[in-house]
């Protein structure tokens, strides 16, 4: 319901449950099979039955759930013109046809405008009814079915609506999910191997110095290069499946790690990681803002000291990050604007810019959790 049908069958099946009601034909149909009119009315009477089917089966089957089209207002006419026509000429059993017009109009008119129409033709039916001689009997009959008919189309024609732009609703939540799936990834991959190929490459410079001289060292590093190597592909292998979330234990382990081989003084002395207040989500945003954050002091910052603080500031709990180095240079990379989307899926916030003795500094803040204690 509400779309057009893919296949033959689905044609077919739609264009039977149309047919049901053309069982209401059978008086027109057997006025022009019997000896009731000339040979000529029979023939006109039977080319006007058929143009009036087809109309009516191309306006319920194609306008049924769409917006309201001018040859919609052309279809309708051209059916009551018919039924007028029908009815006046070859007499009461052709009054039925008023019955498909209430109907298409409550399938091709909007609502207002549908009900409105319905009681106009209802009115021309039994205006039409008490011209035609021998119909009055037959009045009570067609009225109820026409009105009923029509009111019950203008709710099927809703339901086709609603039905349709479900669907639409439904296959645009698919494709955002899909975009949020790919950012997501990207943001993963782009952070895991970052920070992962920065500690590498600098363990590979390490190892290739120590090489001549210092072999028992420059193995030491290569064994580095392996487990950092094996561990940034469980990495990879979980931000794949959607189960990565880091820890700011790890981070910091993992920043004291990588400021060392960079050779940078590593400042860690306020960057304790007991808050039983901070929530899963809002601390993996702050692992992956450290994590962010030391890759690029590592990799462009040329900065021999970082400072790296995590206070609680009134009902947040802010990560700071200050280097020595060049500062800032351009737009912010991709790096960074990914942080800054995790940290908004968080409810927190990304502050960076110059640190107050020069170099760069970036402020990553979080909401804590405050359990409030029941009074008994």
């Amino acid at each position: 319901m509400g779309s057009r049908p893919d296949s033959r069958r689905q044609a077919l099946v739609k264009l039977a449950w149309v047919g049901i009601w053309f069982a209401y034909l059978a008086a027109p149909a057997e006025d022009i099979l019997g000896d009731h009119h000339t040979m000529i009315a029979d023939l006109l009477g039977g080319l006007g039955l058929l143009a009036f089917v087809l109309c009516y089966v191309s306006l319920v089957l194609r306008q049924t759930s769409r917006p309201m089209e001018d040859r919609v207002l052309h279809m309708l006419g051209l059916l009551l013109v018919m039924a007028l026509v029908l009815s006046l000429t070859l007499g009461t059993p052709w009054l039925v046809l008023f019955v498909y017009v209430c109907v298409g109009c409550g399938a091709g008119l909007p609502v207002k405008i549908s009900r409105v129409a319905i009681l106009l033709v209802l009115g021309a039916l039994i205006a039409v009814g008490l011209c035609t001689p021998g119909a009055e009997e037959f009045m009570p009959v067609l009225v109820l079915p026409a009105l009923l008919g029509g009111f019950a189309m203008v709710g099927v024609r809703q339901m086709a609506r609603t039905t349709r732009a479900l669907r639409e609703a439904r296959a645009t939540v698919a494709h955002l999910a899909a975009n949020e799936e790919r950012l997501r990834l990207a943001r993963d991959l782009h952070d895991l191997l970052g920070h992962s190929l920065s500690l590498i490459t600098l363990k590979s410079e390490l190892a290739g110095r120590m090489l001549p001289d210092k072999p028992e060292q420059a193995a030491q590093q290569v064994a580095d290069i392996e487990r950092v190597s094996r561990q940034a592909l469980v990495d990879v292998r979980e931000a794949v499946s959607g189960f990565r979330r880091p820890t700011l234990d790890a981070e910091i382990a993992g920043a004291r790690t990588a400021l060392a081989a960079a050779g940078i003084s590593a400042d860690l002395d306020r960057a304790g990681t007991e808050h039983p207040d901070l929530p899963p989500d809002e601390e993996g945003a702050l692992a992956w803002a450290l994590r962010e954050a030391v890759t690029n002091v590592v990799r462009h910052s040329g900065a021999r000291r970082c400072e790296i603080s995590l206070v609680e500031v009134e009902d947040e709990l802010c990560l700071t990050v200050t280097d020595d180095g060049r500062g800032p240079k351009g737009a912010h990379g991709n790096g960074l604007t990914g942080l800054t989307e995790r940290l908004a899926l968080a409810d927190g916030r990304l502050e960076t810019g110059p640190g107050p003795k020069g170099g760069f500094r970036l402020r990553a803040c979080v909401p804590l959790s405050r359990s409030v204690p029941v009074s008994l």
